[in-house]
């Protein structure tokens, strides 16, 4: 700065010439430009830098931030001047004031005879702001609404394949998952399990209750089949009584286990309905694929077997396919010479 003043004195301009020239070269700028003596009294402000303030540039030339900003504004522009002045190298930071989102550039300059003053810049980015808070919002919405599309067509799809009382796949979808499950599991020569559900004495249920409290057992187990398998299962309702599960990649002894764990979960189930406290149980069959047989029709066979099997013991109870026993081929003897 003292260079441009000395240089403008050569040249024979006044320091009141140079800030009128400085005012005109600035008045159009979008960017607030300030500075400031070293009481913090403005020395030259342009239009911008003035609107910043919320007064007219006659009236901010002469004044301090103090004189023209409430406390709490003034405080923040005065932290700023004084980081500035300390670092004597230029400054940027962000600061609000008056609603207005700003950064602010500001830089000390000595000067020989009048201390040190501060010019600044002042790059008011509120409208750029309030777009890109617009813009997040607009995504929000449509991402919402995307989520919204999603869970329609979701919904949409699961009525077709769901029960619509247990919340369970239907009969339709057992079967292709059935047939899905065999073709994957013969071309990778892996495992799974079926399981064949049927709810004890179910009809003694609907006389002595109510249609209504039996369907809310049948919605209990519907919850707890849910519960207890994975994604990659299909618990399904089959019958009005009758349930059955498709355990991918799970072998029998596995699956054994799991359905007894089921079970004793629908056994010690309290269903509440009109005040009563109702109870079920049920019984299961389980088979598994190749294990039990690698024919599908063989395989429903013998899991609807064990679920008879279990049946026939009174019920509340997991029985296991018979795995067919396939004797050893002897082994051929090597012939002797004569």
């Amino acid at each position: 700065m003292s260079l441009v003043l000395d240089q403008a004195r050569r040249s024979g301009v006044s320091v009141q010439s140079l800030l009128h020239l400085l005012q005109a070269a600035c008045e159009q700028l979008p960017t607030g430009v300030f500075v400031k003596d070293a009481a913090g009294r403005y020395l030259f402000v342009n239009a911008a830098a003035a609107a910043v303030l919320g007064h007219s540039v006659h009236d901010v030339i002469g004044r301090t931030d103090a004189e023209l900003l409430d406390a709490e504004a003034a405080a923040v522009l005065k932290d700023g001047d004084e980081a500035a002045r300390v670092r004597r190298m230029p400054l940027q930071r962000e600061e609000k004031l008056t609603s207005r989102a700003l950064v602010c550039t500001r830089m000390a300059v000595p000067l020989d005879d009048h201390g040190v003053c501060l010019a600044g810049l002042w790059l008011d980015f509120s409208e750029l702001r309030r777009t890109q808070d617009k813009l997040r919002h607009a995504l929000h919405l449509l991402e919402q609404q995307q989520r919204q599309n999603e869970d329609l067509r979701q919904e949409l799809r699961d009525q077709g394949v769901r029960d619509p009382l247990t919340g369970v796949y239907n009969q339709r979808h057992f079967d292709e998952q059935l047939r899905r499950e065999v073709d994957l599991s013969a071309r990778e020569h892996r495992e799974f399990a079926m399981v064949a559900i049927q709810v004890d004495d179910y009809d003694d249920l609907v006389a002595r209750h109510g249609r209504q409290a039996a369907e809310r057992c049948l919605q209990a187990l519907g919850q707890l089949l849910r519960g207890n398998t994975r994604a990659m299962d299909a618990p399904c309702r089959i019958g009005i009584d009758r349930f059955a599960v498709l355990l991918s990649g799970v072998g029998l002894a596995t699956a054994h286990a799991r359905m007894e764990g089921l079970r004793r979960q629908c056994e010690a189930q309290i269903v509440m309905h009109e005040g009563q406290d109702l109870r079920f149980t049920v019984s299961m069959g389980v088979a598994s694929f190749p294990h039990s047989s690698d024919e599908l029709t063989d395989l429903l066979r013998l899991t609807e077997q064990a679920l008879a099997q279990a049946r026939r013991r009174g019920g509340n109870g997991v029985a296991l396919a018979r795995i067919p026993f396939q004797p050893r081929r002897p082994e051929a003897r090597p012939s002797t010479a004569a």
